[in-house]
């Protein structure tokens, strides 16, 4: 209660439908006194909403930190094997030699990889000294075997065929996309940054302060490792209005962004005795390093113009799978009506089903598709952040997942950190509550709509064989130049020598494909854009 709506004319612009009609569905929810008018304050939510129907408890409770999956053992969680190698102190360091016996985990020890592509530039100067990072990175290196069992850990099955020969082996993949956020450029544009300048400093000082009026000493203590109860409540309302997902605070996590979302899960899941996930290809690989870093095998199942092939899921034989499904990443395609039901068909058959909800807030060309797990509760793990809403900085997020895995993950995040603060968590309620998280979205969601139309007519203009994928959502786009037979990692180091930062798309794949690039454009003014991406267009010109 005590929710502001959105004004109607607002609200009637993103729906794309009449005020008029926005005007009689206030009218009728104030008729059955759910909300009312206060003015200049807007129409306020009074009533509060049904109690979300109880989830049925487990079979036979858990042991402490071990779910039962369906169909797999509890166990109690494992300690960390003897000599587990440490990852490297510096992102530009060359990886250690791995101990004997220790699984190879992304981005630590390992051995290394293999002579790069002789066809390949040899990377550009760096300002400072420091060697750059893309060079590191080829097609055509081999790196060397994993250790034994792999990520997954012992009894994994080996790395699926095609990734040991390909850009995405286990040495390095964490130093590699480290190294490159490290590197000065002039111009930045890497996936995943929001606009960081529209930060509502003032709406998160004035909140602040109203929070730190109200807390008493004992405030200050340690607070529920499973969030704070304000915040977890406010999560519940914008799930509910802005995903359609009907939950009760007491089944929502407060969590460090959906990476740390995803090594809870990773934990969990072994435990659980699930070690093999599937992810999307191309996907992300930040999250794919999150599951293997857990010593979680990941398993790649193409994507096409109608998101995830759930056929490809079923012949993987993998019993839970990550996606992305409102934006997938770096495709953009949106998971169509007819793979959402098999794809529900199949967690409802003893599959789970990880949902990363990446960027489904920001949709330019319709509202955004109901969450899966506003459909399947108990088949889906649903994670979300306001990472690319507000600032990746602030390190908080939420997860949601069936009743069956409740317990392990709240025990896990309570040996992980204690909880995320407080004080923070009790401010992001408040613009939740208050409506400016609301107010916020919209203000980046146009500035970014207008940036995204000055990065396509600059492709448009400096990268004329480029196809683009994903332009209706997100704060990224995806060009493939379809035909092509040079290495992208090629060019992003051209364009890192001509001051342009870029994702080749090959680091996001796990299977051969076109070469392509994957460009933000939320973090820069439109010239900035224009510059870049004609940047771009030079070091293309480059290529062989």
């Amino acid at each position: 209660m005590g929710s502001r709506l959105p004004p109607g004319r607002v609200l009637a612009a993103e729906l794309g439908v009449s005020r008029g009609l926005v005007t009689e569905a206030y009218r009728r929810l104030a008729d059955a006194g759910q909300v009312a008018g206060r003015g200049r304050a807007g129409t306020i939510v009074v009533a509060a909403p049904l109690a979300a129907t109880p989830s049925a408890p487990p079979s036979a409770p858990p042991v402490p930190g071990a779910p039962a999956l369906p169909g797999s053992p509890c166990a109690s969680p494992a300690p960390p094997a003897p000599g587990a190698p440490a990852l490297p102190a510096s992102p530009f360091a060359p990886p250690a030699p791995a101990a004997s016996g220790a699984p190879g985990l992304p981005g630590g020890p390992s051995t290394p990889a293999g002579p790069a592509d002789p066809g390949a530039s040899a990377g550009p100067a760096v300002q400072g000294g420091a060697a750059a990072p893309l060079d590191r990175v080829r097609s055509g290196a081999s790196p060397g075997p994993a250790g034994p069992g792999g990520p997954a850990g012992a009894g994994a099955s080996p790395t699926p065929a095609g990734r040991a020969g390909g850009p995405f082996g286990p040495a390095g993949l964490g130093p590699v996309v480290d190294a490159l956020r490290a590197v000065p450029a002039r111009i930045d544009l890497s996936p995943g940054v929001p606009d960081l300048t529209a930060f509502p400093r003032t709406a998160w000082l004035q909140a602040e302060r109203r929070v730190l009026a109200a807390l008493t000493p004992a405030d200050f203590g340690y607070g529920n490792p499973q969030g704070a109860p304000a915040l977890r409540s406010a999560v519940t309302g914008w799930l509910a209005r802005n995903r359609g997902i009907r939950a009760d605070p007491g089944e929502v996590v407060i969590v460090a962004g959906v990476a740390q979302a995803l090594g809870l899960l990773a934990h969990v899941l072994r435990d659980g005795g699930v070690h093999t996930v599937a992810v999307e290809d191309p996907g992300s690989l930040g999250a794919r390093q999150q599951l293997e870093y857990g010593r979680l095998e990941t398993v790649p199942v193409p994507v096409d113009d109608g998101g995830l092939d759930v056929g490809a899921l079923r012949a993987s034989a993998a019993r839970a799978v990550l996606l992305t499904p409102a934006h997938q990443f770096p495709t953009g395609v949106v998971l169509d009506g007819e793979r959402r039901r098999e794809l529900l068909a199949w967690a409802a058959a003893g599959g789970l089903v990880v949902e990363d909800d990446y960027d489904a807030e920001h949709r330019y060309d319709r509202a955004p598709v109901p969450a899966l797990r506003a459909l399947l509760p108990d088949g889906v793990c649903y994670a979300g952040s306001v990472s690319k809403l507000l600032a990746p900085a602030l390190r908080l997020g939420w997860l949601l997942v069936p009743p069956r895995l409740r317990e392990a993950v709240v025990a896990a995040k309570r040996y992980a950190d204690l909880g995320n603060p407080v004080l923070a968590q009790l401010v992001l309620a408040r613009l939740m509550d208050s409506g400016e998280l609301e107010r916020h979205l919209r203000l980046v969601r146009r500035r970014h709509r207008r940036r995204r139309d000055a990065m396509l007519r600059a492709i448009a203009a400096h990268l004329p064989g480029a196809r683009v994928h994903g332009a209706a959502a997100g704060l990224h786009l995806m060009v493939t130049f379809d035909g092509a037979a040079f290495d992208d990692t090629a060019l992003a180091a051209a364009a890192l020598a001509l001051g342009v930062k870029a994702h080749p798309l090959s680091w996001h794949r796990m299977r051969p494909g076109p070469p392509g690039l994957v460009l933000g454009y939320a973090a820069g003014p439109p010239g900035e854009l224009e510059e870049g991406i004609a940047l771009l267009g030079r070091a293309l010109g480059g290529m062989p």
